[in-house]
């Protein structure tokens, strides 16, 4: 950090083995605020942000009520002014999320919203989703898709496969999301508007993506590191905090996502992070979807990772892509960018306890397992809000 008028370092920080890198920018985050504050608020969220070197996110609009007014977008931003990391918000598509008729926009922009979702369920009319595209386009905000077949998807728990059939649990057909990320290309496609597809998670979807890229559709894409790292597997503990939606999958959906990271088919990483209490996780079949994963995205994804790519390209899928995607400063440290920085070991392991985490909700799919690669500290605008103790 440098003083202003004399030019000099006002803090000197010794950073001997440790990586530097611009604060992650984590495109997918539920914070379940306002109306749902038991599970999480702004503050709690961005202390487990910070302690995950994620220094800007993107807040769902899936919340109660659901963001789908001007009023309610100034008074979340306002709220969140003062938290440990810069906190963006989506506006809903559609009035109450119900799929059907359009919200205002223009104003929503206005407001401050800086992208546009139903995430939590698909835009219910293709008419409306065609419509919403083309304003949006027009407007320069991206919509983020939920892409999900729900007629499909209906009453399915986890992924449709041996684990499923093994435990007699109903499953969701890789159909259920494959089909709405066709659904969402050929829309974009049709208008030449662009569409960012949410959660990816199966195989079928990395190979429509590809395809659509190919032909020049303004398509981009998001995984999450529970899909990098976990596979449909986790489930026979019959554990709701690995159940999600779209459900983790196999090794098969696992490696083409990787493979899809790769060659550049998905253009983010984000943590869909999901807080829900003890409670309500407790039992399997009745259990909602999500879990937590900001504190954990970083040596989730290192773990994965380790090995098949270079630590710089780990951080541009997780920094700098998602804000160009979104169109927020971060992604650099360039002279003149915002002071978002993360130090970090990459070889530190550690095992996850959720007990320690900084959030309210513990629903954490990799309790107990042993990652490599940890936040040491966390500068968000220059501030520190987080140190590795």
């Amino acid at each position: 950090m440098v003083d202003k008028l004399s030019g000099a370092p006002d803090q000197v920080i010794d950073g001997g083995g440790l990586a530097a890198a611009p604060g992650l920018v984590d495109m997918h985050v539920h914070l379940r605020d306002p109306g749902q504050t038991h599970k999480e608020d702004v503050f709690t969220a961005c202390r487990a942000a910070a302690a995950g070197g994620v220094t800007s996110l993107l807040a769902m609009p899936n919340t109660t009520p659901a963001m789908d007014s001007p009023e309610l977008v100034r008074a979340l931003l306002e709220k969140a002014s003062g938290a440990d990391a810069t906190v963006y918000t989506a506006a809903c598509v559609t009035q109450g999320m119900k799929g059907q008729a359009l919200t205002d926009f223009p104003a929503l922009k206005a407001a401050g919203a800086i992208a546009f979702s139903d995430d939590g369920k698909p835009v219910g009319r293709s008419g409306c989703l065609l419509e919403a595209l083309e304003r949006a386009w027009a407007l320069g905000v991206p919509v983020a898709a939920h892409c999900e077949d729900v007629d499909l998807a209906a009453g399915g728990l986890m992924n449709q496969g041996e684990v499923s059939r093994r435990l007699g649990i109903k499953g969701v057909p890789r159909a259920a999301e494959d089909c709405g990320v066709a659904r969402e290309i050929a829309a974009a496609a049709s208008l030449g508007a662009a569409v960012h597809i949410c959660h990816v998670s199966t195989r079928g979807s990395v190979a429509l993506i590809r395809d659509a890229k190919a032909r020049g559709v303004k398509v981009t894409a998001e995984t999450c590191p529970h899909y990098l790292l976990l596979t449909d597997q986790a489930l026979e503990s019959m554990d709701a905090d690995y159940r999600m939606n779209p459900p983790l999958g196999d090794e098969s959906d696992r490696e083409a996502l990787m493979e899809g990271l790769l060659d550049g088919t998905l253009d983010a990483i984000s943590t869909d992070h999901a807080p829900h209490t003890p409670e309500e996780k407790a039992d399997f079949i009745t259990a909602p979807n999500g879990s937590i994963g900001m504190e954990t995205s970083l040596a989730a994804v290192l773990t994965a990772l380790r090995g098949r790519t270079a630590l710089g390209k780990v951080i541009q899928k997780m920094s700098a892509a998602p804000a160009r995607i979104l169109g927020i400063p971060g992604g650099t440290l360039a002279p003149g960018a915002p002071a978002d920085i993360l130090l970090f070991d990459p070889d530190m392991k550690w095992r996850v306890d959720p007990e320690k985490l900084h959030g309210k909700s513990r629903n954490t799919p990799f309790k107990g397992m042993e990652l490599t690669g940890r936040v040491v500290m966390t500068f968000s605008r220059g501030r520190k809000v987080y140190q590795l103790t």
